[in-house]
């Protein structure tokens, strides 16, 4: 990767308002990052250059008279095509593209745009956002570029995001987060991701899965990067950049809560043994680390193995606003769309209520510590040819996103940081987890994790296929 993109965001962004680097110039390194795979990597639905150069020309006008938008001006960003982007049609994944309703940004893509980022592109997603494989019978799914001889999966379902990271074609990338769908490709291709409480950022502009549970979220490089991001596009905090320096400086009497058996019983090729050694590498650097069960995790995942919520809020959506697009809905999916269809009132309510019993007992397990650690996923991301099925496809899902329903449905957030790889060389993600609302904190923490652990391109070089 050349050497601008791979420093910092924090560190671009001072080059960039010194006038040390042009936006254009890291624009155009994107460029040829991205060129440099021929597409091969498929990260992009909406690939578009002449666009990104645009907005760097944009940014780097208003840095020559000294006007200064945000902190992400001139920052190479790529954008999941589940958000609506002016100038951008959306497909969410579908074979066609949506109604103009659907193309008016909202409050996310907005501050993207106050601030002069750069946006890439969009990138390739699962079908309206339902599944965590990455495949797509449309258009296919991006590489993950961990493995270069067989086509594994990146995670979903903003399957590109992660890859267009991984390929230097972005520094951020915009996904959302209903059942793992940052976290899940976050881990996959070996990089940082957010998920935010529920309700923190704005939904509007986005194609809806869930409307209980859609998050928006990023992904990035590292935590660093994340936290960044996040701070500069967050409405919440008054001055971004004392939240960063808020940031503790070690990780010395930090409360870290080491999950129960359940998020660690099925991992397979050595995933948790990489991710306890992280924690315990923690523990010497001074974290305080004790047990935490979350039994209510439990609950969680009989919901969603059940059926969960979001193929019956799906449904409703597709049948209120796109019921031409039912016709030619993903294979694999259509049975569990159809089933939809014979899910009572009382049922979809009466699961909606075992969540809300849950989570109030779920968030109280918070109280003796700051955040519980997991592995973030349990299995390694697999070859997509060898799934079989619809019924072999769904078995796979519950499989990778076990340890990443519990969050959003017990009403938490959390984050993912690369660690380590396991046994066939592919990315190992730790999840740390923290009551909802503690954004803020939970993010810091894992900040200051990160700088004892290491980044993840220092943990894990680069991909085999993202080698110069």
């Amino acid at each position: 990767m050349p050497d601008a993109l791979a420093l910092p965001i924090s560190e671009l962004a001072v080059r960039l308002r010194a006038g040390k680097l042009t936006a254009r110039a890291l624009a155009e390194e994107a460029i040829v990052n991205h060129a440099r795979h021929g597409n091969g990597l498929l990260a992009y639905s909406q690939w578009a250059p002449d666009h990104a150069r645009k907005c760097a020309d944009a940014a780097d006008a208003a840095f020559a008279v000294g006007a200064h938008a945000g902190a992400l001006q001139g920052i190479p960003i790529s954008v999941k095509d589940l958000f609506a982007v002016a100038g951008f049609p959306t497909f969410a994944g579908s074979p066609k593209r949506l109604p103009e309703k659907f193309a008016s940004e909202g409050p996310v893509v907005a501050s993207l745009r106050r601030q002069l980022a750069t946006l890439m592109g969009k990138t390739h997603m699962v079908e309206f956002a339902f599944g965590g494989t990455g495949h797509n019978a449309h258009y296919g799914a991006p590489r993950n570029p961990w493995d270069a001889a067989a086509h594994r999966s990146p995670g979903g379902s903003s399957s590109g995001a992660g890859v267009s990271l991984a390929e230097g074609s972005a520094l951020l990338a915009l996904g959302s987060d209903t059942a793992a769908s940052v976290r899940l490709p976050a881990a996959m291709t070996g990089n940082a991701g957010i998920k935010l409480t529920k309700g923190r950022w704005s939904c509007d502009g986005i194609v809806p899965l869930s409307h209980t549970f859609d998050t928006p979220g990023i992904l990035a490089r590292s935590m660093a990067d994340a936290a960044f991001g996040f701070a500069a596009i967050d409405p919440h905090l008054g001055d971004s950049f004392a939240f960063l320096r808020a940031v503790p400086a070690s990780v010395a009497g930090l409360r870290i809560g080491v999950a129960d058996a359940a998020f660690w019983d099925g991992c397979e090729n050595g995933i948790d043994e990489v991710v306890r050694r992280a924690i315990e590498k923690l523990a010497r650097a001074g974290a305080v680390v004790i047990d935490a069960p979350l039994p209510e995790a439990r609950e969680a995942v009989a919901v969603f193995a059940e059926g969960g919520v979001s193929a019956i809020e799906l449904r409703a959506f597709l049948d209120r606003e796109l019921p031409d697009w039912l016709a030619t809905i993903d294979p694999v999916n259509g049975p569990a769309l159809k089933r939809a269809e014979n899910l009572t009132a009382r049922e979809y309510l009466a699961r909606l209520r075992r969540l809300a019993d849950a989570a109030p007992s779920a968030a109280a397990r918070f109280d003796a510590v700051d955040v519980i650690a997991t592995p973030t996923v349990r299995v390694s991301p697999h070859v997509l040819a060898d799934d079989t099925g619809p019924e072999h496809f769904w078995a796979r899902n519950r499989a990778i996103v076990h340890n990443l329903v519990p969050v959003n449905f017990l009403g938490l957030c959390a984050v993912t940081l690369p660690v380590g790889l396991d046994r066939l060389g592919l990315p190992v993600g730790l999840q740390l987890i923290a009551r909802g609302g503690a954004d803020e904190r939970m993010i810091a923490i894992a900040c200051a994790a990160e700088r004892v652990l290491g980044t993840p391109r220092e943990i894990l070089g680069e991909p085999p296929m993202c080698r110069s």
